[in-house]
């Protein structure tokens, strides 16, 4: 018998919102549990512990039929977030699915690696800045970089509220300059409507101090579900 992952939430069809795959059609299975604590996370009802009698505890084989009732058996790209997806036991998951055409995009900090990282379609690794009040490991995150090898397309993610989260960013892109950078600017509202000015206001301060930077490699993007839907969850 397989065994159970936390699951948060499963949802969708809906578009990717960030990242490599940004606007790309997609549903979300959101895992319950992290091993971080940012102070600014957006999805706490996936983190804290306080949420933890809504997670539910579900085998592969539920998942996939979940994920098939959502797309209507019609195979697209399943993204794994969380929380921290990479704490629960998803390699049942990803080769059911994949045994049945989907394809799948993972997003982690980088703090714990697994060898089924080499069975994904997607790898997004987002470090967190220093506004997220947590620290880095560089050792770990390499360890997820070799257990992923040349099976994902691997991307390199930096959210950034601040002055010193766009150092951070600047050093970690420098660490792994073959790694294609994305930056996004924080969402700083986690709950209701999203301050949308205040939103743009640092997307164009971010575009400003790239272009001033001469940051030639670095790709800028929105939140895009953010923008569409506000903080709304399950969207």
């Amino acid at each position: 018998m397989s065994e159970h992952v936390r699951i948060s939430e499963i949802f969708g069809p809906t578009l990717q919102g960030e990242g490599a795959l940004i606007g790309r059609p997609t549903v979300f299975v959101r895992t319950g549990g992290c091993d971080y604590r940012c102070v600014w996370c957006d999805t706490p009802h996936a983190v804290k512990s306080a949420f933890r009698d809504e997670w539910k505890p579900m085998q592969a084989g539920e998942i996939l039929g979940k994920i098939e009732a959502l797309s209507g058996g019609q195979p697209l790209v399943v993204s794994l977030s969380g929380g921290n997806p990479a704490i629960q036991p998803l390699e049942g998951l990803i080769d059911l699915g994949r045994a049945r055409g989907y394809g799948f995009a993972l997003e982690t900090q980088g703090s714990i690696a697994q060898s089924w990282f080499a069975k994904l379609d997607v790898l997004t690794l987002s470090p967190k800045p220093p506004s997220s009040q947590m620290v880095t490991d560089w050792a770990a995150f390499d360890a997820c970089l070799a257990a992923a090898g040349d099976g994902p397309q691997i991307a390199l993610k930096s959210v950034v509220f601040d002055d010193l989260d766009y150092a951070y960013a600047r050093v970690a892109a420098a660490r792994y300059p073959h790694l294609p950078l994305y930056l996004q600017p924080g969402n700083h509202k986690i709950q209701g409507q999203s301050d949308h000015e205040a939103l743009m206001a640092r997307m164009r301060w971010l575009a400003d101090s790239v272009a001033k930077d001469r940051w030639f490699s670095a790709t800028v993007l929105p939140q895009l579900h953010v923008m569409l839907w506000g903080n709304q969850r399950g969207v």
